[in-house]
Parts: C-alpha cells; sequence; structure tokens
C-alpha cells in the first residue's frame, strides 16, 4: 500500500496558514447557518436566511490599544448582530459573501503570526428581547 509521507518538518506550521486547515472559521458550499463561538464559550447558530449584511472596517480601539486588533467585522443577522475582532478577516468577509462561512471562533493570539486570518475575539448580541 503506498502512503504518501510528510517531509516538511514544521507541517503544523505549513497548513496553519491555509484556510482550510485555519481553526479560526471553516467554509462549506451546504451549510444553512453561521456557527459562532463566542468568547463565553457558547455556540449559536444562525441562520443565512436571516443574514442583512456584513462590515468590515479598521478597528476603532488601535486608537486608544496600540495592541488591539487591525480589523473589525460586523455580521449583521434579524435578530444578532456579531461581531469579529482580529486580522485578515477579508477571508471571512468572503465566506459569508457566498453563504459558506460555516463557523467562526476565535484562537489564541500566539497562533497569529502563522495565520492568514487570526479571530481574536468573537461577540454576539441579540437585536430582539424574546430571542
Amino acid at each position: 500500500m503506498n502512503q504518501l509521507m510528510n517531509n516538511n518538518a514544521n507541517p503544523t506550521a505549513a497548513s496553519a496558514s491555509s484556510s482550510r486547515d485555519n481553526p479560526c472559521f471553516s467554509s462549506d458550499p451546504n451549510v444553512a447557518t453561521l456557527n459562532v463561538f463566542t468568547d463565553d464559550a457558547h455556540s449559536y447558530h444562525l441562520p443565512y436566511a436571516q443574514f442583512l449584511y456584513a462590515e468590515l472596517i479598521p478597528n476603532p480601539a488601535l486608537e486608544r490599544e496600540p495592541e488591539a486588533p487591525p480589523q473589525k467585522l460586523l455580521l449583521r443577522f434579524a435578530v444578532a448582530e456579531v461581531t469579529v475582532l482580529g486580522s485578515g478577516l477579508k477571508s471571512l468577509e468572503r465566506g459569508i459573501q457566498k453563504f459558506e462561512l460555516k463557523y467562526v471562533k476565535a484562537v489564541d493570539r500566539c497562533y497569529a503570526a502563522t495565520l492568514n486570518t487570526h479571530v481574536a475575539a468573537v461577540t454576539i448580541a441579540f437585536t430582539k428581547e424574546n430571542v
């Protein structure tokens, strides 16, 4: 039986830059919901049928905190607003545009240097009382 052998001395670092192996997010063209893992260890599934818009902006906190994540991505749904802080968030924006973003979650800052897209924080705010 033939098996492929990985001769890379550091396979974790090599695969971490691939969006397929990124622990911050995943894509799937067949998903109906976005699974949001928030910083308080909760998981929420938000239906793409309720997606309204996304907004990618520079993080305003950079003015006060030089170590803050450089980008802020707002994902607005009918009943919730998800705030994602990090770097290289354009790939998340593209995934949400195609309704293919499967999940999003924050990972420790020590991974930031090896990832093209690093999510530092994820929060959710519900816009309706009776959710």
